[in-house]
């Protein structure tokens, strides 16, 4: 016999939720594989036909050729350095769309994109005493930001 399962609060189980894996829609798997592994330093953890999963750490992604998602999908991906990440892809070839930038709501922000015009937002800690920059949005345009 089955039963109910613990309630954590109210309506809610004690189901843990984990990391999610997103799915990108890419056009090309082949050249979307050699960007992930070459400039942003990911390796292949698997390939079935069109559909594979690339990671780095603990950070894993799904690429597929196959109907599921858009182009254009935004990441957050938190990272332990963003400043460290900046450095070895401004030297790996990796299309940054905006570098380190502090923000108020307490990160150290940067914006790469993929070949498929996904945004990978990666993101550590903020930095005390240091100024805001300014948010990119998706049109490129940048939105001052403050304190308030």
């Amino acid at each position: 016999m089955r039963t109910a399962p613990e309630v954590m609060e109210e309506g809610m189980s004690s189901a843990i939720l984990h990391h999610a894996t997103p799915i990108l829609r890419v056009n090309d798997l082949a050249a979307s594989l050699a960007y992930y592994v070459g400039p942003l330093g990911f390796k292949i953890d698997w390939q079935a036909g069109n559909f594979a999963a690339v990671s780095r750490g603990t950070c894993t992604l799904f690429l597929t050729e196959d109907a599921q998602g858009h182009g254009g999908t935004w990441l957050w991906i938190a990272t332990s350095d963003t400043e460290v990440l900046f450095a070895e892809w401004s030297e790996s070839g990796a299309k940054i769309r905006q570098g380190p930038t502090n923000f108020p709501w307490g990160s150290l922000e940067m914006q790469v994109t993929d070949p498929d015009g996904h945004v990978l937002r990666f993101a550590s800690d903020g930095k005390k005493d240091v100024p805001y920059g300014p948010w990119m949005d998706a049109d490129g345009r940048l939105w001052p930001m403050d304190a308030d």
